[in-house]
């Protein structure tokens, strides 16, 4: 995993985060995963749905993706005759969204740091020669 630049010497690559899985990066995957994470026995695939607010296909469809990547696993059974479906983590899913996690914490920061050095003075002047599009 790498990480920005912090010196500063190669401006052109500062801010290009390679630890960002795309995989993760989409709303409702984050949502499951971060729930995931913070269940490491598993979730059942309704109380999952309910966290996450999302509807049974939509659920599905991202946990085929997570499922297909490696980095959670689905298992099928019965409860009291009852179909049910639980959801976890792998250990690598659980590893690589913490990697993720740690980038997403370098980018906040990066981004911090960047909007606190520029003074917040009135409004921006633009080069001569510039007008707006």
């Amino acid at each position: 995993m790498s990480t920005p630049n912090p010196s500063g010497t190669d401006p052109s690559g500062r801010f290009a985060y390679d630890g960002l899985e795309r995989v993760f990066h989409e709303k409702a995957r984050l949502g499951i995963m971060t729930s995931l994470v913070a269940h490491p026995k598993g979730l059942l695939f309704t109380d999952l749905k309910e966290l996450c607010h999302l509807t049974d296909g939509n659920l599905s469809r991202h946990l085929q993706v997570l499922h297909e990547s490696g980095f959670v696993e689905v298992w099928k059974g019965y409860h009291q005759n009852r179909p049910q479906t639980l959801c976890r983590l792998t250990d690598a899913g659980r590893a690589r969204f913490l990697e993720y996690i740690n980038v997403l914490e370098n980018v906040v920061a990066d981004a911090l740091s960047a909007a606190r050095s520029v003074p917040a003075s009135g409004p921006k002047s633009i080069a001569e020669g510039w007008s707006p599009a």
